[in-house]
């Protein structure tokens, strides 16, 4: 229970939901338990009154005597169709208060877990995938609603019945009291025998759906690879094999369950038979009425199904533990980057790198060593280099998505750990290498780093880019809905997309990661001479593995192996003879056997 400790903060939200529940909880019971003294009272006005129906036998007045008898009769039957009424109210209410708490709680839960997600840096998305992080934040809250809710709801329920009726039964004998109880130390064994098990088995439950519903996610994100190469019987195969694994696990716990319940049903058949006994035995003795053996026998019923929901509970608060678990592992998770205090008003666009080395904490990888360099504003900057290199690390280093092992990054003369990230990333443009689109049209998708939505400058931007001609010819232009992920565009098409929403932003940097890989010569150039545009004095940064896109730069980084080798123009590069001169040699050949 010391995971859910956790929602105790919503219960206290949510108190003047909670408390009238409970007070509802407590009076359907009272309306519940009434009609058992009731029906003693008619069993014993008619075992106390049918000799005296027999002794007019034959008189006028034995049908008054049954008249009145059937009046009585009638009048308490009322009494317990009003009662039930009553307490089909009050129960209504029960579950307007506290089912309703349980879906303000659960609407509150997600909203927190997906805003933590959002605080959470870029390694813990590398060490977590996405089925993972998206069932924690569906299937377990959704548990732990059942928790808050049914559980909970249920749990007051048997506990107020159980006070009430014990407290009634007490009162009419204490030892057919003592004996209808009897087998209840045996129910709360094997509840306390099962409590381990079904707490285990959930765990396992829940491990194996996550697992399931990463492996669905990421096989529909990769369906293009997948019928590519052919291979939906051998995803269809491991999907059967991690299908079946959930359902061990889920039959596991169906069998406990099932053992469960007809144990209870058995106990409470035995306290049947026991007040039955014993009750018989205390009316030959005289201490009681046949009726209160009715009485007894109304009350054990009214048990049956409060116990009967015990293992239920009991399951839904250990599946609400686990699920809870999970959840508080990513909760107790710090954000490994913290926001400085250090509003950014007017970004100039001046970065400095001193000695700076990053290493990658999930793989160990040293990506960055030692790397000092200086971009003045306004200036044009191009990093080049070779696969692995440590460009993009670079790039997400000067986005801040990762924090560094060592040395300093200042911007604007002000460290970059000081400050204040929103402030800071809303001025920069950042086209990644990795293109994301959104389901949505492509007009949203140029429009979403602002709320703006004005057309003529989505436009513009798109214009820029050099995807306006493409985006128009579609039928419904900007309005055009895009698949997931992009994938009814082309990659060039996703690309100049991205590169548009860069540029919407009107920022004071400008950062591209190799943005303009699948855009042909003639394209890439129009870009350029675009940007060239847009960005006048504001600073432009460019990770490209092609010289040709950067050799107007004004200063160009070259990278090798997470160290910067050479930086120069692009024409005092060629005359080091170094590692550019190689690249711009490689390159040119290349150049001449695809001609």
């Amino acid at each position: 229970m010391k995971e859910l400790a956790y929602l105790n903060k919503f219960f206290y939200k949510y108190r003047w939901r909670l408390v009238p529940g409970i007070l509802f909880v407590i009076i359907s019971n009272l309306f519940g338990v009434l009609p058992a003294p009731v029906i003693r009272m008619a069993f014993d006005l008619v075992s106390e009154n049918i000799s005296t129906y027999r002794l007019f036998n034959g008189f006028e007045r034995q049908e008054i005597i049954y008249k009145i008898f059937g009046y009585s009769l009638l009048f308490f039957g009322i009494i317990v169709l009003i009662l039930a009424l009553l307490r089909g109210i009050f129960l209504f209410f029960m579950r307007q208060t506290i089912i309703l708490m349980s879906r303000h709680i659960e609407f509150d839960m997600k909203n927190e877990i997906y805003q933590h997600y959002q605080k959470l840096s870029m390694a813990f998305y590398r060490r977590n995938n996405t089925g993972d992080l998206m069932n924690r934040v569906t299937e377990d809250v959704s548990r732990v609603r059942m928790y808050v809710g049914p559980a909970i709801m249920y749990t007051i329920n048997t506990i107020v019945l159980f006070l009430l009726i014990i407290w009634m039964m007490l009162t009419v004998n204490v030892r057919l009291t003592f004996y209808c109880f009897l087998p209840l130390p045996i129910l709360a064994l094997a509840i306390y025998y099962v409590h381990n098990i079904i707490n285990i088995r959930s765990e396992n439950i829940q491990q194996q759906l996550s697992k399931l519903s990463s492996f669905v996610q990421e096989t529909f994100s990769g369906i293009r690879v997948v019928k590519a190469y052919v291979r939906e019987d051998d995803i269809n195969q491991k999907f059967a094999t991690e299908s079946e694994n959930y359902k061990t696990n889920s039959m596991a716990l169906v069998q406990v369950q099932a053992l469960f319940y007809p144990i209870m049903l058995l106990l409470i058949g035995l306290s049947t038979i026991i007040t039955v006994y014993v009750g018989g035995k205390e009316v030959m003795n005289g201490t009681i009425t046949s009726g209160n053996i009715a009485e007894f026998i109304v009350y054990v019923n009214q048990l049956t199904f409060p116990v009967t929901t015990l293992g239920w509970v009991t399951s839904l608060v250990q599946r609400a533990a686990a699920s809870q678990k999970r959840i508080n592992e990513f909760l107790n998770t710090e954000p490994e980057i913290e926001s400085g205090q250090i509003i950014v008003e007017e970004l100039a666009g001046s970065i400095k790198f001193e000695h700076v080395s990053f290493t990658y904490p999930d793989t160990g990888i040293e990506a960055l060593k030692d790397i000092s360099f200086k971009i003045e504003p306004g200036k044009f900057v191009a990093i080049i280099g070779k696969t692995g290199s440590g460009k993009s690390t670079l790039a997400n280093i000067l986005m801040r998505m990762y924090d560094i092992d060592s040395g300093k990054i200042y911007i604007d003369g002000k460290s970059i750990s000081e400050l204040d990230l929103p402030s800071y990333r809303q001025q920069i443009g950042f086209v990644p290498q990795e293109v994301f689109l959104f389901s949505d049209t492509i007009g949203q998708n140029i429009s979403f780093g602002l709320s703006s939505t004005d057309s003529s400058k989505i436009e513009q931007a798109a214009t820029n880019a050099a995807v306006y001609n493409n985006i128009i010819a579609f039928e419904h232009g900007f309005n055009t809905l895009i698949g997931e992920r992009g994938i009814t565009l082309s990659g060039g098409q996703k690309q100049r997309v991205s590169i548009a929403r860069a540029i919407f932003k009107d920022p004071k940097v400008l950062i591209f990661d190799d943005c303009l890989s699948a855009v042909d010569t003639k394209t890439e150039e129009e870009i350029l001479t675009n940007l060239g545009r847009v960005m006048h004095d504001k600073t432009s940064i460019l990770i490209s593995h092609r010289i040709s896109t950067i050799k107007n730069a004004d200063i160009i980084l070259v990278l090798d192996e997470g160290r910067i080798v050479e930086q120069g123009t692009h024409d005092d590069l060629l005359k080091k003879k170094g590692v550019y001169f190689e690249l711009y040699e490689k390159q040119l050949l290349e150049e001449e056997i695809a001609s």
